[in-house]
This record gives C-alpha cells, sequence and structure tokens, in this order.
C-alpha cells in the first residue's frame, strides 16, 4: 500500500495515538506538526522526525504553508475543529477528525460542505464503529439471527474517577469552554445505537442534570484543594489517590497522568496537584456538565432504544442488551450471550479472542481496538481514493451528531422532539 503522509493538527493525546498507529504499521507517516505548546510540539516532532520547518505553532501557519501532506489529522480541543477543518479542506488535505466534530450545529454543517465542496474524504473518529465487537454486534442483526429490532439498552459507564478527571476538574467540564457532556463523551454512542438500526430515530427525549459534583454537596470540614483536605483518605474523588498510583504504569502515565503534568515522581505529581486543576476539590470547581443523562428514542418501526450515561459506575467497557423478534444478545464490550427463542439455544462470542490487545475499554487501551481499525481504514482510504472502508462520512457523523443535538433539546426543555434528520 502507498503510504499516506500526514500533518498532525494539535500534539496530544488523541493526535499522538492516532500518528503512533499510522507510523508503527508503516503505512503512514507524518511530515509535518501544528501544535502551540513549545515543549509538546518540540517532543511530537522529535518523536516522528518531523524537521523544524514543518513543526508550526499552530493550524494558520500549517495552512499558510500550503498542502504538505496527503491527509491531516485534527485533534485540537472541541471548539476548535472548525476553523482548521474548513481550511485545510479547501487545500485539499483528507481529514481524520476528532469527535465531536464542532460544538454546534452550524459549524459541523460548515466543516461537512467543505468536505463536499473540495471533494476529499473526511472521517469523524467515531472509534465504536471500528472495534471487533461492533463488527460482531452488526453482523448478528444482519444475519437476522434474532430477527427485527425491537428495542436495545445501552449504558455508557463513565467511570467515577474519569468524571472527575475530564468532566469535574478537567477540559470538559463547562459547556462554555467545550460542549454538553452529550456532546464530549457521548457522541461515540449515539451514533454507534443510530449505526445499529441503520437509519436515524423519529422522536428523540432525553433528561439528565448535574446532580452531585456541585457546592451543595461539599462536606462542611472539606478544603478547596484534595492536598489540604483532612477528608481525602476517604474521598472517592480523591486526586493524590489517582494521580500517584498511576506512577510507574506506562498506560496510566500516558493518560490521565499526561494531563495533569510532564513529571514522572511523586513530589512533581503532589506539586501539580497544589497549583494545577486536578488537585481542586470535586466540590469547588467551576463545572456545569450533567453528571448523569437518559436518552430515549423512537425509530420509524415503533423499535425503541434507551441510553444511560453516568459517572457513577466503575469506568469500564459500553453494556447493551439488544431485544429482537427471534432472539436476545446481552453484549459487555467483549462477549456477547446470544439467545436463539426458536430453539432454547445459547451460545457465547468472544470478540477478542482473535484480536489481542484490543480489550481494554479506555483511551489508554485504544478503546477496544477502535483507534487502531479506525486509523487503518482511514488510511488504506486515503492510499487507494476509495472511501469504502470508512464506515461513515462527513454527512452521515453530521446527522448523528444532530440526534445529539434534539437530545440536548428535549432534555433542556422538557419535550420530546421529532427528529429531522437534515436539521
Amino acid at each position: 500500500m502507498t503510504e499516506v503522509t500526514l500533518a498532525v493538527v494539535g500534539g496530544g493525546l488523541r493526535g499522538l495515538t492516532y500518528a503512533r498507529h499510522a507510523h508503527a504499521t508503516g503505512a503512514g507517516r507524518v511530515v509535518a506538526v501544528a501544535e502551540p505548546d513549545p515543549r509538546r510540539r518540540a517532543a511530537f516532532a522529535a518523536e516522528f522526525g518531523v524537521p523544524a520547518g514543518s513543526a508550526f505553532p499552530g493550524w494558520k501557519e500549517l495552512a499558510a504553508a500550503d498542502r504538505l501532506a496527503d491527509a491531516a489529522v485534527i485533534a485540537t480541543q472541541d471548539q476548535l475543529h472548525t476553523d482548521p477543518a474548513v481550511a485545510l479542506a479547501d487545500l485539499g488535505y483528507h481529514i481524520l477528525l476528532e469527535k465531536p466534530m464542532a460544538p454546534n450545529e452550524g459549524e459541523a454543517a460548515r466543516i461537512a460542505e467543505a468536505a463536499r465542496r473540495n471533494g476529499i474524504m473526511l472521517a469523524v473518529c467515531h472509534v465504536l464503529r471500528y472495534t471487533p465487537y461492533t463488527r460482531a454486534v452488526r453482523d448478528l442483526l444482519d444475519s437476522g439471527r434474532i430477527g427485527r429490532l425491537i428495542s436495545v439498552q445501552h449504558l455508557e459507564p463513565v467511570g467515577w474517577w474519569h468524571q472527575a478527571h475530564s468532566f469535574v476538574r478537567g477540559h470538559w467540564r463547562r459547556q462554555d469552554t467545550s460542549a454538553p457532556m452529550l456532546l464530549a463523551k457521548a457522541c461515540h454512542d449515539i451514533d454507534w445505537l443510530v449505526h445499529l438500526f441503520g437509519r436515524p430515530p423519529a422522536r428523540v427525549s432525553s433528561f439528565g442534570s448535574l446532580s452531585h459534583f456541585r457546592a451543595e454537596d461539599r462536606p462542611a470540614s472539606a478544603a478547596d484543594r484534595c492536598v489540604d483536605c483532612p477528608l481525602e483518605p476517604s474521598c472517592p474523588y480523591s486526586a493524590p489517590r489517582l494521580y500517584l498510583g498511576c506512577l510507574g504504569d506506562p498506560e496510566s502515565e500516558f493518560w490521565p497522568l499526561s494531563a495533569v503534568t510532564p513529571g514522572r515522581t511523586p513530589e512533581a505529581v503532589l506539586e501539580a496537584l497544589r497549583v494545577g486543576p486536578y488537585g481542586r476539590c470535586v466540590y469547588a470547581c467551576d463545572n456545569d456538565v450533567v453528571d448523569h443523562q437518559e436518552v430515549v428514542m423512537e425509530f420509524d418501526d415503533g423499535a425503541t432504544c434507551s441510553f444511560t450515561m453516568s459517572a457513577f459506575t466503575p469506568m469500564e467497557h459500553r453494556r447493551t442488551r439488544l431485544f429482537g423478534t427471534h432472539g436476545y444478545v446481552d453484549g459487555d464490550g467483549r462477549t456477547l450471550r446470544v439467545v436463539d427463542f426458536r430453539t432454547g439455544e445459547e451460545e457465547v462470542v468472544d470478540t477478542t479472542a482473535a484480536h489481542a490487545g484490543a480489550e481494554g475499554p479506555s483511551a489508554a487501551d485504544g478503546h477496544g481496538g477502535g483507534d487502531e481499525g479506525l486509523v487503518d481504514a482511514f488510511l488504506v482510504s486515503v492510499a487507494s481514493g476509495d472511501p469504502s472502508p470508512l464506515r461513515s462520512d462527513a454527512f452521515e457523523s453530521l446527522m448523528t451528531h444532530r440526534v445529539v443535538w434534539a437530545a440536548e433539546q428535549a432534555r433542556l426543555t422538557g419535550s420530546v422532539v421529532t427528529f429531522r434528520p437534515h436539521g
């Protein structure tokens, strides 16, 4: 396969993840990077052998250099996707775009239109579509083994410590600087559920709120920072316990610790917790995104789907139950228990057996093989000029984002929203 050259916009966790896999397979080669943090930019350029003249402080400087690569990976913060995506599409770059597309429908539509206008391939990083587990679920549905799909229950177990890290103390804690949590965290899941049904819903409703990580729930003797708090040893959201516990584990040092400090000693971690955002009491932050939410979808044939996103869980694989006219499937992200109503027989399908290393659910371990599957499909598509390995295009991703915005409208207005796929 022809080697695909890549320019990476955003040299953080997601940009590194996609670049490293492309490099490891030999199917892709990073030739340029745009990253405003000089330390991170230098480390990224050194790792991939990017020459100094192709390491830029921002996407505008990259775009001003004309087209340097076949494709661009855009892995900036959520609210900084639109302008680089449109500009690089106009230069003819194929684009791998981190989810969510953009914080609002107007900006996401601009991105999709730029892809159409320039005839480029644009893949949003809905990595759940690319896991071995998802392929097995779709094969079961497409084969008719459980008959017509009548309803689905789906759980996104965010994890108590992950909520505290990313959505209370971290970058995604506020809607005005990031996005609603349903978009920032669970547009994956809404996209995946629409993918299973093969069509968008007809109606959407939703409920949810910020119920716990707020000042009203703060214990009376709690301090503003964990390192000063007498309750820290018994608090489930202890920052020292979480981040000191990452030391010595390469995966945990890559994430979540890399967001907290570049240091890898107890002293460096504790200093970051004394002065940085990740050492704050979870009841004394400026967060406003929900910590739990329910979405209910109804489809044109009367089929239904319920989705739960909750902070108050372990961080695990998604859990899904599929109810069909001829059978039932209970999935845990790794295995599928299939019950056939016609015979009464049960089968357990292990979707990880032929995919070593695809077991973990988090960003640190590749989202169950989805990160690798997405990058492989994108590189093959760009190299061949054939978009068929990609499991969604810009406009399908825009449509599933619109389901998320419909759900948020329903939650905020207390209504049932009739969904219009095209806005």
